[in-house]
């Protein structure tokens, strides 16, 4: 498995400067001006909250957005194509592949990254350029009217016949942040999965060549884990109400939500080690060819302040302007554990990117039904 390396997309990365216009005086109110001269615009997320986050920017600026659902892999394939077609349709795009953000959208300038300079004292250097608008989270979880606490103590625990065809989990072929994960653990934290193989087995991992997580991530393939195309499948398996037998699972920490609107049981494995989940961020970014630069950039504004990502936070996303705090109500409880949360680490995005053919073909070669 490759590890750490100065990759060719990195060294492009680099030399790209920063988009943010941080010395320049702003005038908020002069942007709003002049985004309600330009046309209506259209912004990609992959949660359907964008439609209310729009529909509310509208109504608070007189400025027409329309937010529209789009898959991380459908904005990434959506603004290549317009962008080489000089026909942009999608403005903003708020995307949560930071990796094939870096990758493969800021160094061929279908995007660009804006910070507004009223923010640049608020939002942490590590998430100004490109600009990230929130820090997501996926979490391990179980069903609580089954279990009274979490069955699960240690990540290494599913690797064992116990679990085996009982561990509902994202398709890591078809969604990358999960081989960026394995990437992301393989190059920062390795040493912590290999103090948790210790402490469930009582003894030295023996990897080799191999990092800790490829370990893991081969006998965990091999124990036969439900795949799932969605996040939603995965809330269903783990926290329907009813059942018997219930699936262990990996989801967004939003699908808590469904414990109040489908009345799913889902409880969060706040103390397993050595980690209750772990976390990837979201970029925002305005397409380089868009008609209404001043509305973009007002959009991006409003994301950054508690009214604009409101909808967002109520599902448990981070904002990366820290003063804005989740809700005491926010459905997971994610809030009393972001301490012991894995943290995306964005200086290896790129080789996250690089190695996901290399993860991919470790979880074929090794899934078993």
């Amino acid at each position: 498995m490759k590890q750490a390396y100065l990759s060719a997309a990195l060294v492009a990365f680099l030399t790209i400067p920063a988009a943010s216009a941080g010395a320049e005086e702003f005038d908020l109110e002069a942007l709003i001006a002049a985004a309600k001269k330009e046309a209506p615009i259209n912004i990609y997320d992959s949660t359907g909250k964008i439609v209310e986050m729009a529909e509310n920017f509208s109504k608070k600026y007189g400025v027409q957005a329309t937010g529209i659902k789009v898959s991380a892999s459908g904005q990434l394939e959506m603004i290549i194509r317009e962008g080489q077609a000089k026909n942009v349709k999608g403005d903003v795009v708020l995307i949560s592949d930071a990796p094939a953000g870096l990758a493969q959208l800021l160094p061929q300038k279908f995007v660009e990254s804006w910070l507004p300079p009223d923010m640049e004292a608020k939002i942490p250097a590590k998430f100004q350029n490109p600009l990230a608008v929130t820090t997501n989270a996926s979490v391990w979880a179980y069903n609580a009217e089954v279990h009274e606490t979490c069955p699960v103590k240690n990540i290494w625990e599913l690797t064992e016949a116990k679990w085996k065809g009982k561990v509902a989990f994202f398709d890591p072929l078809s969604k990358g942040t999960y081989t960026d994960w394995f990437n992301q653990t393989a190059m920062h934290d390795d040493g912590q999965m290999k103090t948790a193989y210790k402490a469930h087995f009582g003894k030295e991992i023996e990897a080799g060549s191999d990092s800790a997580m490829a370990i893991w991530v081969k006998t965990f393939a091999a124990n036969a884990p439900l795949i799932a195309d969605s996040d939603d499948a995965i809330s269903e398996a783990v926290g329907a109400p009813g059942q018997r037998e219930p699936f262990f699972g990996l989801m967004s920490s939003a699908k808590f939500r469904d414990n109040a609107d489908k009345g799913y049981k889902l409880g969060l494995c706040a103390d397993l080690a050595p980690w209750p989940g772990w976390t990837y961020v979201k970029l925002g970014l305005i397409a380089s060819g868009t008609k209404s630069p001043n509305a973009s950039k007002l959009f991006i504004h409003y994301v950054l302040t508690e009214e604009g990502i409101a909808p967002q936070v109520k599902d448990g996303k981070l904002p990366t302007n820290p003063d804005i705090k989740l809700p005491a109500d926010e459905p997971s409880g994610i809030g009393k554990v972001l301490d012991k949360l894995q943290q995306y680490d964005t200086s290896s995005a790129l080789a996250d990117w690089d190695t996901r053919q290399d993860w991919q073909d470790l979880w074929r070669v090794n899934y078993k039904k």
